[in-house]
This record gives C-alpha cells, structure tokens and sequence, in this order.
C-alpha cells in the first residue's frame, strides 16, 4: 500500500508534518498548523480572522502556543510545560500513513477542563494511536480559554472598541471551518466530520449543536461527560463582567464586594483590559471564581459560552427540548464515578444543593436527597446535578428528533478501584485515545490491568469510529428512546440496560420541571 508523504498543500500554504516514531510508528502528524489569524493586538476580544497565508514550507512538527492560563496546566511530561501565548489557535492532524482508497472519516476533539484551562498538547490527546488502530484522520482544536475564551465584554463595546461573545466557542466553529476547507487534502471525508469532547469539551460538541453558525459543519456529534447547563445567561454574564473589570482595576478588591458602584466607563473599560497583560487576566479570572463562589448565581461558573440571543441563542438543552438542535446522531454518556476526581483533586464542583435554587417545595428537595444516604453520596449528588440528569435530559430531548446512542463508562482499572476512585471523570479518555500504553496510562494498566485495558480499548475505539464511519456506534447498542431507555454500559464486558437508576431520574425530573428547565 502507498505510504502519504509527509508535506501537504492547503488553503493557505503548504505544511510539512512528521512521521511517527516508536508506539506512534505507522502514523503522520502535523502539529501547530494555524487555523486563524493570531488574537492579539487589536484582535483580543474579537473573533477568529482569517490565516495570512504564508510563503514556503510551513514546519509542523510540534504543538502550538497553549492558550494563557497558569502553567501548571499545560504540562507535557515531568518539568516540561508547553509554551503560553495568546497566538494560539492552531490545530493538529494525524493520521495513518498509507494511503487510503477511499476518504477516511474525521474526528475533531475538543478538551475539557471547565474552560478554564486545556490544550491540545496535554499528552492525553494524543491521536496518534487512535488515527492508526480505527484508520481515521484526528484533528485536535486549539480554543481560547478563561477570560479571553468566554468573558462576555459587548456591553461595553463602542464605535471605536468592538468587543464579542463567545470567543472560544468561535474558535471551535472555525477550526470545524478549517476542517471543510482542507481535510481532503490529507485524503479526509469533509462529509463525514464528528465533533467530540471531553468535560467542558463534551459540554462544547452539544453547544456546537446549538449553535447556529454551526450547522453543516459536522455530520455527528460525541459527547463525553458534558456538563449540559455550562453557559452563562446574559443577565450573569453581565454581572461577571464587571465584577472582572474591577478586579482588574483594584487587585485587592474584596470577593463579593457590595454592588453599589456606578456603572463603568466603556473608554475605561477598553483601556483596562487591552493593557492588561495576558497573566494579568488570568490572575483577574481566578479572582472571579472566588466572587462566583460567593454569589452564587444561576449560573456558577463565570467562564462559559453566553447565551446572547445571537451567536447562542438559548441553552443547549431549552434548543434540544424546542426541536432547534441539529439534527445530527449524537452519542452521549456519563462516567459511572463522575464526581470522585473533584472531590479528591479539584474542588470546582458546585454544591448539589444549589440545583434547588428557586424550589419552594420541600417534598421535591426530600425526595431527590432520601436517594443519597451514604457517607459519600454528597459527591455523587453534585455530579449528578452537574452531568448526569441535565445529560439524560439533553439525550431525551434530542432523541425526539435525531438517532440518539446513551452510554455509561463503568470501567475502572484495579489500580483506581483500589483507591476508590473507580471510573470517574476523564478516565475514558485513556481508552477513547488508546494510552494505557503510553507512559502516561502505562501506570494505571500495569497493578494487573493490562489484558482488560486492552479490551476496554478495543471496544470503545471501536464504537467511537464506528459512529464517526456510519452515525451508529453498534449494530449491538441500540437507540435511546422515550420507550425504553436503553442505555450501553461500557465496561469488561459491556452490555445494554434499559433506564439504569430511573428512580433518581425521576426525582431529577421533578426538580427540573419545579424550576422550569
């Protein structure tokens, strides 16, 4: 079979990739290619423009610049951290090297981390093994994150100052643009394009449903332990705004302080935050996440994708129950311990009890709570509030008008059984992208795992691809409908189960109609 070369004519230039080496050998990789103009300057705050194309031969042998936000986050191995840089919106493509007979389809991937944080160089997103063992072509999207992804400024925007919303989620529909543009070119199928994601980048391919700019982009969408109510309506949007910008001006200001100033000053405001350097930002947007704590508005987090009315119109959940979704197959699922990994590692979960904001009933409160009695259940309660039951919602919702596939991840090696933390948020990703045998996974396959590891490999991969190939995960996982709710459980072995825990699912329900969602 033809092997590809290693430098491919796009849009904009020609780019020049690598071949893999060791584990990764049999694949092509080109990393860092620029899918739009660098945001700096007068561009900060603004949407993607554009690449400038460039004379020549484009290197593309590592990753680009990480968004900003604080080091620790984008390490790549012990005492090696990628690069931060405001340039940042580059993507990377890999794929088997032989040459296919026939298009392959694409994978983009979206990373989690609550959209304060994340990049495509974090080791874990590695395509490489998942492009060569399904024989597929993996495109992993750089976005902006915090506040120069998903603070929404428009408020303050001026004739002589423009400022936009939704930033990163942006940068998400242009490298989907990128993609249409210019996968063929690396022997890709522009018409069969799934959107995936983990975390906040599971939550991001079910927005991308809702958004509009969106639509037609991709053919099929897989939702990895989204947290379906991550947005931000305008009304808070607003008041996290301002509360930024003072940060900003006062570094010592108090979280929480009593909101009785005037309003502020567009001109001061685009002076502020244009000035500021990118760390400064940073530092401002960890500040803010104290002042959420401490409000506590519908919304929690302040970094998200705004429901403006425009670019995202409603919630993606109020979209999927009004029919507005597109409609596209859509996998979606949760992972069985959800809420371990924060209890134990990072506490940014909101409480469970503020799902009950603005429920007057207390039957309703005392139903949803006699169902978590245990010493930890506390954990499992915010995760459910979180993912699970705006998850089952969304999936129901949307199966009303697209095929609809409903997993959940139960698998766990020994070792995080051992330790209590069993299956929980992110651990499908080391089966999803194949590296239980990468240094990075070798650890947690190696307490007697090894054998199961590979099978739980083989059979996610395996109806990831699938659908990614035909828009069904399975002949053997069934829709997920109304009638029976028929849910994949992922696990050594896996197997179907119709309406897993629907007591709580009622419960939740009953909460959720209380409060209009």
């Amino acid at each position: 079979m033809a092997v590809m070369g290693t430098t491919v004519t796009i849009a904009d230039g020609a780019v020049q990739g690598r071949r893999g080496r060791g584990g990764r050998k049999g694949t092509l990789a080109w990393k860092g290619i620029p899918f739009a103009a660098p945001p700096v300057g007068p561009w900060r705050w603004r949407a993607p423009e554009p690449v400038v194309p460039w004379p020549g031969v484009l290197d593309c042998g590592d990753y680009g610049n990480a968004p900003v936000q604080d080091k620790l986050f984008t390490a790549r191995g012990l005492g090696r951290f990628q690069p931060r840089h405001e340039d940042c919106l580059t993507l990377n493509v890999f794929m088997p090297e032989t040459v296919s007979p026939t298009p392959r389809p694409v994978m983009v991937f979206n990373y989690g981390g609550a959209y304060i944080l994340g990049s495509t160089s974090t080791p874990i997103y590695d395509g490489a093994y998942l492009a060569r063992s399904r024989d597929v072509i993996v495109v992993t999207v750089n976005y902006r994150v915090g506040p120069l992804g998903f603070l929404d400024l428009t408020d303050y925007s001026t004739p002589e100052r423009r400022f936009e919303s939704n930033l990163g989620l942006r940068d998400m529909v242009a490298g989907l643009e990128w993609v249409q543009q210019n996968i063929a070119a690396f022997g890709g199928d522009p018409d069969r394009v799934t959107v995936f994601g983990e975390s906040a980048g599971g939550s991001a391919a079910i927005t991308l449903l809702s958004t509009p700019a969106a639509g037609g982009l991709f053919a099929g969408a897989i939702s990895q332990s989204p947290a379906p109510d991550l947005v931000v309506d305008k009304e808070n949007a607003q008041v996290y705004a301002d509360e930024f910008v003072r940060l900003l001006i006062d570094p010592t200001r108090r979280d929480g302080a009593e909101r009785t100033e005037p309003p502020l000053d567009p001109e001061v405001v685009a002076r502020v935050v244009d000035d500021a350097s990118g760390m400064d930002l940073v530092r401002a947007g960890n500040r803010l996440l104290g002042f959420a704590r401490a409000a506590q508005l519908s919304d929690p987090m302040p970094f998200a994708p705004t429901v403006d009315g425009d670019y995202l119109p409603q919630r993606p959940t109020h979209a999927a129950r009004d029919g507005k979704t597109h409609p596209v197959p859509l996998m979606i699922g949760h992972n069985k311990d959800e809420g371990e990994l924060f209890a134990r590692f990072w506490n940014i979960l909101p409480d469970g009890s503020q799902a009950f904001i603005g429920i007057d009933d207390p039957e309703i409160q005392a139903e949803v709570r006699a169902l978590y009695p245990g010493t930890r259940d506390h954990v499992r309660l915010a995760a459910d509030a979180t993912f699970w039951i705006p998850t089952q919602m969304f999936a129901s919702y949307h199966s009303e008008h697209a095929p609809t596939y409903v997993y959940r991840y139960d698998y766990a090696p020994a070792s995080l059984n051992l330790a209590g933390i069993g299956a929980t948020h992110a651990t499908e990703l080391f089966a999803v992208f194949g590296t239980y045998r990468d240094p990075i996974g070798a650890g947690l396959a190696a307490a007697g795992s090894w054998a199961s590891t590979r099978r739980i490999t083989a059979t996610v991969q395996s109806h990831w691809s699938w659908f990614a190939r035909k828009g069904v995960p399975s002949p053997s996982w069934p829709r997920y409908t109304l009638d029976d709710r028929r849910v994949m459980v992922l696990d050594d072995p896996s197997y179907v189960v119709s309406d897993p825990d629907g007591g709580r699912r009622r419960a939740w329900e009953r909460v959720h109609l209380a409060v209009g969602g």
